[in-house]
């Protein structure tokens, strides 16, 4: 709510209001802004086409807002968004942090950083990597209905990588239930022998799952239990590039008793 401040913040601040708020009481109500500078800032935008008048006394966004969000759109590059985060939560962790962006029903990756650690990880940049079997996979998936989940399934078929690997539909939904709950996915050796992750899912800006950042490391190197402890870390690197990405803030997750 912008009560004081430049003409130019109450302008933005009557242009984020217009895409859920029609009238100019309503807006002025979210904004905080007076009626009539409301209705001094709506006829400057309908001038320049980022809002029109419906003809009943209300106003809807313009034109020019989707040629404007379409021109930054076809420059952003979701990697780049989310490398500060990444590389941050490599340096907090020492491990090697992944950044992968769902294909239908796989993930790509399209970021990492290599952790401080004297081995490497074995994935690459544009490797791809299954939903069920991994950290990031099993993130995405949790952010589907449990009919996707089942058709995505139903086409892969849920392939075995490890003797850990969930190959039933019915256990990667029960699987699948806590990670929603949780808020975090592990890959405990599901995906290759003798490495965990942690993953967190990535928002774009719709609010639709886009992928998800992982943190890997070798079994030997760290138990379960010091990897979930990691989880929050990874969590708020997700919910960063999320919000670099335009996702709205989600609701806190509380974790089952």
């Amino acid at each position: 709510m912008v009560r004081e401040g430049s003409s130019i913040d109450k302008t933005l601040a009557v242009l984020e209001a217009l895409a859920e708020h029609h009238r100019v009481t309503d807006i002025a109500v979210a904004t905080g802004v007076s009626k009539s500078t409301v209705h001094r800032i709506l006829q400057s935008l309908v001038a320049w086409g980022f809002a029109r008048p419906d003809g009943l006394g209300s106003y809807e966004p313009g034109p020019r807002i989707l040629t404007l969000a379409g021109r930054v759109m076809h420059r952003f590059d979701p990697a780049r968004q989310a490398s500060g985060a990444l590389h941050a939560l490599c340096e907090a962790t020492g491990f090697t942090t992944h950044f992968a962006i769902r294909s239908v029903d796989e993930a790509v990756y399209v970021d990492k950083q290599e952790g401080r650690r004297p081995y490497q990880m074995p994935s690459r940049i544009g490797m791809s990597l299954a939903l069920h079997t991994t950290a990031i996979g099993k993130a995405i998936l949790a952010e589907l209905s449990d009919t996707e989940v089942q058709a995505i399934s139903r086409r892969t078929g849920l392939p075995q990588r490890t003797p850990r690997t969930l190959t039933s539909e019915e256990d990667l939904l029960t699987h699948l239930a806590r990670v929603r709950a949780l808020g975090y996915a592990i890959d405990d050796e599901e995906n290759e022998p003798g490495i965990r992750c942690v993953g967190a899912a990535v928002f774009d800006h719709t609010g639709r799952v886009l992928g998800g950042i992982s943190v890997s490391t070798l079994a030997l190197d760290m138990d379960m239990a010091g990897l979930e402890a990691r989880a929050g870390e990874v969590i708020a690197a997700a919910r960063e590039v999320s919000s670099a990405l335009g996702a709205a803030a989600p609701a806190p997750v509380t974790p089952p008793l």
